[in-house]
């Protein structure tokens, strides 16, 4: 797509630290980490959220992030890895590409993802899985 950063990346017109590719993902440093081996696993077809993508293609993307899980588990010997992706402005995506974060987390970073807690009671709970289960495609 025009315009797009991760797309220029897939393209290769923009250069990288790459890490990994296939026919369908590739996955590169990036180029502002939060930590130390913090890497982006991309689709190098353009959607602009996981919602718009097929099943298989983001089944794809994940069996990338599997394999970066393990080599950066493997040779940053993180304590811990967070691994997380947003999807529109309201959850944090800035660019509108779907991308999977690989975050290596070491005791001591002084990063928190902590969230306010929302109190709901069983009903509520009832509720809000019976809503989701009737949108399960």
């Amino acid at each position: 797509m025009e315009g797009c950063i991760f797309c220029e990346v897939a393209e290769k017109h923009i250069p990288c630290k790459f890490i990994y590719e296939n026919e369908k993902t590739m996955a590169f440093l990036d180029i502002n980490p939060g930590a130390p081996g913090h890497t982006l696993v991309i689709s190098k077809k353009h959607y602009d959220t996981v919602f718009d993508m097929p099943d298989e293609e983001i089944g794809e993307i994940y069996k990338t992030v599997s394999k970066m899980v393990k080599a950066i588990n493997k040779v940053m010997k993180p304590d811990g890895v967070n691994v997380f992706q947003n999807n529109k402005a309201a959850a944090g995506q800035i660019i509108n590409h779907v991308h999977v974060h690989i975050f290596p987390r070491f005791h001591g970073d002084g990063i928190d993802f902590k969230w306010r807690r929302v109190v709901l009671d069983s009903e509520d709970l009832d509720n809000i899985a019976a809503r989701i289960s009737k949108g399960v495609e």
